[in-house]
């Protein structure tokens, strides 16, 4: 989809660089310990900590920060993290659903809810929006990973359902149960991916113009500033002129 190919290099260009890299050093880690804690200690016997790990360094986490993370989990004081999920409508009716792990459900309900509503938002039931979404693996290679054949056929070899390849690079998609498999084949095809993880891929999106995705940017940037939220996802799409002009702000 244009929108989110560049979602992440506007954010880097709102001069948020530093705070967003130490926030999702934060997260990252907070899913290691999750991860490390609910399994074995060891990546290689946990298939989710294995992709917490994978995810951390092509993010270019530390390997003390990634170590103290798994230990952490292993020590009597780490503390107690729920997974919630929270679904609802941000502007001109865009689904967003927002991942997040705390340790005060009351807390997190309350800034979530209160965040949606200042920002144009409505924060829904569960359920409300997630049916129009599926959960994926997603795999993404720089573009000089390889040409959009040699690619796919990497792809197909590994398992994966589909590949989405342009001038930003190569998406990979796979079922979610499948993630591991068809990313470790992968990287033996292609060398280190430069992010796989579980996402929510949009069946259907609502097209975005200008004025818009700067309702919806505000929103999300709110939600993904919060410490307890995990991830962001919304089913936008904007053209590439509008992407740009907002790359250009």
């Amino acid at each position: 989809m244009a929108g989110h190919s560049k979602w992440a290099n506007i954010q880097h260009r709102k001069g948020r660089q530093d705070a967003a890299r130490s926030k999702l050093f934060s997260k990252l880690a907070k899913e290691i310990t999750v991860a490390a804690k609910m399994g074995d200690p060891d990546p290689d016997k946990n298939p989710r900590l294995r992709l917490a790990v994978k995810e951390a360094k092509s993010s270019s986490v530390p390997k003390d920060v990634i170590d103290r993370a798994i230990k952490k989990s292993q020590g009597g004081d780490a503390e107690n993290y729920e997974e919630i999920r929270y679904e609802g409508y941000g502007p001109n009716g865009v689904a967003i659903i927002v991942e997040a792990m705390t340790d005060n459900r009351n807390r997190t309900a309350s800034t979530v809810r209160s965040t949606f509503s200042k920002n144009g938002g409505n924060l829904g039931e569960t359920g409300s929006v997630s049916f129009m979404f599926d959960r994926k693996g997603q795999v993404i290679y720089p573009a000089d990973a390889g040409d959009a054949d040699d690619v796919m056929m990497a792809a197909i070899e590994a398992g994966a359902e589909d590949v989405e390849s342009s001038e930003d690079g190569h998406v990979i998609w796979c079922a979610d149960t499948d993630l591991n498999e068809v990313s470790t084949k992968l990287e033996e095809q292609l060398g280190e991916s430069e992010t796989t993880k579980l996402v929510w891929r949009p069946q259907t999106t609502t097209e975005m113009d200008l004025d818009g995705m700067h309702k919806l940017m505000k929103l999300m940037d709110a939600l993904d500033d919060d410490d307890d939220v995990q991830n962001v996802t919304a089913n936008f799409e904007a053209s590439d002129e509008v992407m740009e002009q907002l790359g250009s702000e």
